[in-house]
């Protein structure tokens, strides 16, 4: 299938999931599914291009808010689909969601799927429109089949490829010509709530990630590559950045690492007091945190350290690491987002006290010594487990 063909069903797709599945919540949360077959367990809250967003309610009226990136190499790839729930069940199904191929990644496909699997394990009826969706998403299918089975008739292996290639160029002029137009509006200073410099980074780094793949050339992995343009768009959109609370560099314009600049803490801490200081003596006002992504991402967490000012307390182990269970395999879930992470990074080294060692020698940590500390952390705490204090400890 083209890639102009693909974008094409995709956008026929997002229009029936709107059809059939977008509208307002229920006024009345007082009856439950069983009782009221007009309320519909599911539905979809926004639908795009790049991410679906839906919402399951079931017999409690307890609500699980699930989405779903499009990733670039859509349909060869499925949806990467995560939650916000710690529920086992969702999350066994947002797993088998991932290891679909073939027609089974479409988004109709992988959402029939999702609320298939959903209504059976919470016992929830199944919506009154699923049977028009899945008429809708079969028809589909067999179309697709056809078209493809006449494309293979009619050209030849290497036409396809020409093709393809050329409509690949085309389609990726098109998405430049149009970022660009938004870039150079003089009337807008932020485009879709992201500053022009932020918007043209993340155009910069798309379009690497396009060429790249035309070009055989894939570093990491399709599903992390969109979890983590999704974690930095959000970002840019995001109230703490835009207050100036953090900064987010990517190393070497990869997405497989990112610097972190701190500026703001509880200005009620000694730690606040040090960074006034440390930037009168050092001209640095922040904390310098280092994130470094594997390609299963968002499946096992970052790895995090500080590179800058060494400090005493504040659970910052030698070399730089961070005793945090939240950034352990047995602490980390799928659904968290970095800056999530980084607002709790930062209310962690405030409760630990964390002050700057002005009198040490070291300028900065060591990132051997940083991951030798932290793996037998992270052993110790996985043969005796992790403390948790009493809740009005915090």
């Amino acid at each position: 299938m083209s890639a102009s063909s693909a974008l094409n069903n995709l956008k026929e797709d997002v229009k029936l999931l709107e059809k059939l599945f977008l509208r307002k919540p229920s006024p009345s949360t007082s009856s439950s599914i069983s009782s009221a077959p007009n309320v519909s367990c599911f539905r979809v809250i926004s639908a795009s291009l790049d991410e679906l967003v839906c919402e399951f309610v079931d017999t409690s009226m307890k609500k699980y808010r699930i989405n779903a990136n499009i990733c670039e190499t859509y349909p060869q790839s499925p949806p990467v689909w995560f939650s916000e729930s710690e529920d086992p069940a969702l999350l066994d199904i947002i797993e088998n969601l991932s290891a679909t191929s073939h027609n089974d990644n479409k988004i109709l496909n992988q959402v029939r799927l999702l609320i298939e699997q959903f209504c059976k394990t919470k016992n929830v009826p199944l919506p009154d429109n699923l049977n028009e969706f899945n008429q809708n998403s079969s028809s589909n299918s067999a179309t697709t089949s056809q078209n493809n089975d006449s494309g293979n008739v009619s050209t030849n292996n290497s036409d396809n490829e020409l093709e393809t290639e050329a409509e690949n160029d085309q389609i990726e002029d098109e998405d430049i010509n149009e970022a660009e137009e938004k870039i150079d509006n003089p009337k807008e200073k932020e485009i879709d709530g992201i500053s022009k410099e932020n918007w043209q980074l993340l155009e910069k780094v798309k379009s690497t990630q396009r060429k790249d793949h035309l070009k055989g050339i894939n570093y990491g992995s399709p599903t992390t590559n969109d979890r983590l343009m999704k974690e930095l768009r959000d970002i840019f959109k995001s109230e703490h950045y835009k207050n100036g609370m953090y900064q987010v560099d990517l190393v070497d314009d990869t997405l497989y690492e990112w610097n972190i600049q701190l500026f703001k803490v509880d200005p009620d801490s000694q730690l606040y007091t040090d960074l006034q200081k440390f930037k009168v003596k050092e001209g640095k006002d922040h904390i310098l945190l280092n994130f470094t992504f594997k390609d299963n991402f968002p499946f096992e967490p970052p790895f995090v350290r500080i590179c800058y000012p060494v400090i005493q307390g504040g659970y910052v182990l030698s070399g730089g690491a961070i005793c945090m269970e939240l950034l352990t395999k047995q602490g980390w879930s799928s659904a968290y987002c970095i800056e999530s992470v980084i607002l709790q990074i930062a209310a962690t080294l405030v409760k630990g006290k964390a002050r700057i060692d002005f009198n040490s020698r070291l300028q900065t940590y060591s990132l051997t010594r940083a991951l030798c500390s932290f793996r037998s952390l992270s052993q110790m705490h996985e043969k005796n487990g992790w403390y948790t204090p009493p809740t009005k400890d915090g």
